[in-house]
C-alpha cells in the first residue's frame, strides 16, 4: 500500500480550526448540521440529469429525507448565468437540500459555491464520478492521486464559505488506503463524508457490488457523520446496510431512479406517483 504522504499542517491550512469557528460562528459542523437537517436516514443520490427540482419534490413526497441536486461544473456555473439558471432550481419548502459541484480549483468551486449560500445547507464536492468526462476533465474519482488538490478544495470551502462543505468519495481496493483518504477529506474540512464503496473502474457494465466492509472501516475511523452509497436494491437494503456499516444515513441513485416511493417500502405504478 502506498498513502500520499502530507505534512501535519499542509501549507494550504491557513486558518486553525478555531479561528475558523471564530470566523463562522454560527456556521454548524458535523453531528450538528446532521440533526439540523432531521437526522437524514434516507438520502437521494446526486445524479446528473436526473436529481432535478422536480425529482427531489417528487423522491421527498415518499419518504426521501435528504435531497442532492445534480453535480455541477464549478467553472461553469460561476462563468456562465445561463447554465447557472437552468441546472439550479429550487423553493422555499425544498430543504434539506445539498448542492454538488464537481471542480479542480478551489478559486473558482469557492465563487460558484457563493451562489447557493442561503439558499442549500451545504455544498458537496464530488470526488467520485468515474466517467471519462471526468477524467477528461480532471475531476471527480480522477483525482484520488492527488490527495493536495482534494485537500485545497475542501479547505478552501471550509475556510471561506458561509455554510459547510462535505464531500463523496470513493473507495480504493486497499482498505487502509480508503481509510485513510478519508481522514485526509475530513482534517481538510469536510462535515458529512458518502463513501461509495466502489472502485473507480466499477462502472457500466463492470459496476459489480459495492464493498460495505471498507464503509464500515471509513465510519469507524472518523468523528463525523457518514452516508452509504451502493447495494440498495430494495427497501430492506437501507436497514441492512446500516447495521452492517453503522452509517447514519443510506444514500440511493438508481434504484431511486427505478422507484422514487423506494424509501417508504411501497411499489407503486408510474401514473399513481405521479399524483
Amino acid at each position: 500500500m502506498t498513502v500520499p504522504k502530507t505534512p501535519a499542517v499542509p501549507a494550504h491550512f491557513t486558518m486553525s480550526e478555531d479561528e475558523i469557528i471564530a470566523k463562522f460562528p454560527n456556521r454548524l459542523r458535523g453531528y450538528d448540521l446532521f440533526r439540523k437537517m432531521g437526522s437524514p436516514k434516507h438520502v437521494v443520490a446526486p445524479m446528473v440529469d436526473q436529481s432535478e427540482l422536480a425529482w427531489r419534490i417528487l423522491s421527498r413526497r415518499y419518504d426521501a429525507d435528504l435531497c442532492y441536486t445534480p453535480m455541477f461544473h464549478a467553472r461553469l456555473f460561476h462563468q456562465d448565468k445561463k447554465y447557472r439558471d437552468e441546472q439550479w432550481q429550487t423553493n422555499e419548502d425544498e430543504r434539506p437540500v445539498i448542492v454538488q459541484f464537481c471542480a479542480n480549483d478551489p478559486d473558482v468551486l469557492l465563487k460558484a459555491a457563493s451562489f447557493v449560500v442561503g439558499q442549500a445547507d451545504a455544498v458537496d464536492l464530488n470526488l467520485g464520478c468515474p466517467q471519462h468526462i471526468a477524467r477528461r476533465g480532471h475531476y471527480g474519482s480522477y483525482l484520488m492521486e492527488d490527495w493536495n488538490l482534494v485537500s485545497q478544495l475542501i479547505r478552501k470551502l471550509h475556510e471561506n464559505l458561509d455554510i459547510p462543505v462535505t464531500a463523496k468519495i470513493r473507495v480504493y481496493p486497499d482498505v487502509e488506503k480508503t481509510v485513510e483518504y478519508a481522514k485526509m477529506v475530513e482534517a481538510a474540512g469536510a462535515q458529512i463524508i458518502t463513501v461509495h464503496g466502489r472502485l473507480r473502474e466499477q462502472k457500466g457494465h463492470k459496476t459489480g457490488l459495492a464493498d460495505w466492509a471498507k464503509i464500515k472501516a471509513v465510519k469507524d475511523a472518523v468523528k463525523v457523520p457518514v452516508f452509504a452509497n451502493g447495494n440498495i436494491l430494495y427497501y430492506e437494503d437501507i436497514q441492512r446496510c446500516i447495521d452492517a456499516t453503522g452509517v447514519e444515513g443510506v444514500m440511493s441513485a438508481e434504484t431511486n431512479l427505478y422507484n422514487p416511493a423506494l424509501f417508504s417500502g411501497k411499489i407503486l405504478p408510474s401514473w399513481q406517483l405521479a399524483e
